[in-house]
């Protein structure tokens, strides 16, 4: 399968950033996206809502629906799994693209934050795959991604910012737990992670403004990953913690020039959680 045409996506968030870019790739081919997200007006600092995100998408070429909620509320998640399900039939993919970011020390941060953290992150992810489980069922094309990162257990992910790296990795353990709990009904699970940062309001407002945002590459080189994880066999596709330039390598994409805010600029930002880069390789 290379196209996504006539399938359904119910993606946490997706106003904006890497979660919209996604949406827009997968409209491209004409597939169905439902977006959970909570920003129903403008926000000061966040450019566009979830209402401005389905007019993109419907622009694109993809049917959509917005759906406004909070993937921490249990009933906003049910909501909008039903949603889903009555104004396109089914779901074939969960998209776990909702998350929350503070790299404070265990010092600094407020319990606010970490708690915010782990019911979006971990928490979201575990209840929106939950409760799309049995509609996943049906379809013949199943698949749950998360945008999370590998399961390194070296002491410096943790040193360095102890919550956020709890947060993150507990939505790896449901990329982790489902692949293995979901094989046997066909259902993959799998995470992707980018190599560099991507330019994306978190990175401009809290991982270094202008300069981290013309080191990091585009939001098109998550997407371009997502949709080519997306189209494969789920029966055979499952349990990997996939990092974007790799994926893009085994699609025989080599040239990651376009995908560069700045192209011709200095050396790329690493992500976190990823030892070292083969950004500039």
């Amino acid at each position: 399968m290379t196209t996504l045409a006539g399938r359904t996506i119910l993606m946490s968030g997706g106003s904006r950033g890497i979660g919209l870019a996604i949406a827009l790739r997968a409209a491209a081919d004409g597939a169905n996206v439902v977006l959970l997200a909570k920003t129903a007006e403008p926000h000061p600092k966040l450019e566009g809502t979830v209402h401005t995100a389905v007019r993109e998408i419907e622009a694109a070429g993809g049917q959509a629906l917005a759906v406004v909620g909070d993937v921490r509320r249990d009933e906003d998640v049910e909501r909008a799994v039903a949603c889903a399900v009555e104004q396109f039939g089914g779901i074939d993919i969960v998209l776990n693209n909702a998350s929350a970011l503070d790299i404070s020390s265990t010092r600094d941060i407020a319990m606010k934050k970490y708690d915010l953290m782990q019911a979006i992150n971990a928490r979201g992810t575990f209840l929106l795959s939950k409760t799309a489980i049995p509609h996943l069922e049906r379809s013949d094309h199943a698949h749950i991604l998360t945008l999370s990162p590998p399961l390194d257990l070296h002491p410096k992910w943790a040193g360095g910012y102890l919550a956020y790296t709890m947060a993150k990795y507990g939505m790896s353990l449901v990329t982790l737990g489902l692949a293995e709990e979901l094989r046997e009904a066909g259902i993959a699970a799998n995470s992707l992670w980018p190599r560099t940062t991507i330019a994306t309001a978190a990175i401009a407002n809290l991982m270094g403004g202008e300069e981290a945002v013309a080191n990091s590459r585009t939001p098109a080189i998550m997407a371009d990953a997502a949709h080519a994880v997306l189209v494969r066999d789920p029966r055979v596709c499952s349990g990997n913690f996939f990092i974007d330039d790799e994926v893009l390598a085994q699609e025989g994409v080599t040239d990651l020039e376009q995908y560069r805010v700045a192209p011709g600029s200095g050396p790329l930002q690493d992500d976190l959680f990823l030892d070292s880069s083969e950004a500039d390789a």
